[in-house]
């Protein structure tokens, strides 16, 4: 899927370009006291020939994070998106081939938003550990945008990254990241999405993404 392989080219170009300029973790948490990110991968489908196309997620994500000390970070998650075939379609499932083929898609599309909490640990140096949980509000719609029914799920994920500062007074940061994430009390499902959804897990692993940020 081409986001996914702009993120990991992106993620490849700033690294190397943001290594050189790192300071440690604990030079900038301690002078800098919040944060506001967004994963990358948002920014390609802004530039898709139509926001309505078929298997663009609408995806709109962003985070504002409170350093604590020098090792820990809490945050706001703010994210929704539109899923248009089962989240828990995994990379040796044939994910790929099932976007291209169009051979699990919904009968129409559930839009999912929430706001949630995380917390960022810092392993060594830039490394670091983050947990997110997002209880998430769920729309349906049919193949003709009408709405058929509403839902709620509770959305969580866990990454391991690496944080790299750059810029003037190193105001601004990358995280390159992988991530895997499972939801639990996924309900009112219509039938046609559920029948879909039960052929699946209710995770994925290894998730490639990049954040982008600025420290304030």
């Amino acid at each position: 899927m081409k986001n996914v392989l702009i993120i990991i080219l992106t993620l490849i170009t700033l690294s190397a370009s943001a290594q050189n300029s790192q300071k440690t973790s604990k030079e900038t948490l301690l002078t800098h006291k919040y944060r506001v990110s967004f994963p990358v991968i948002i920014v390609p489908q802004l530039f898709e020939k139509s926001w309505n196309d078929r298997t663009n997620t609408q995806h709109i994500e962003f985070h504002v994070k409170r350093n604590l000390d020098n090792k820990n970070i809490v945050g706001v998650k703010f994210a929704t998106w539109r899923l248009f075939q089962p989240m828990g379609i995994l990379w040796w499932d044939g994910l790929l081939d099932k976007v291209d083929s169009g051979s699990e898609f919904y009968p129409g599309h559930v839009r999912e938003s929430g706001i949630g909490i995380s917390y960022q640990r810092m392993l060594w140096k830039g490394l670091f550990a983050t947990v997110e949980v997002l209880p998430q509000y769920k729309t349906y719609l049919d193949e003709d945008n009408n709405k058929i029914g509403n839902g709620f799920k509770l959305y969580n994920s866990f990454h391991l990254g690496y944080h790299l500062d750059f810029g003037k007074k190193k105001r601004f940061f990358i995280e390159p990241q992988v991530h895997s994430q499972f939801w639990v009390f996924d309900t009112n499902t219509p039938e046609g999405f559920k029948q879909l959804d039960d052929k699946w897990k209710n995770y994925f692993l290894f998730e490639p993404n990049l954040y982008f940020g600025v420290n304030f």
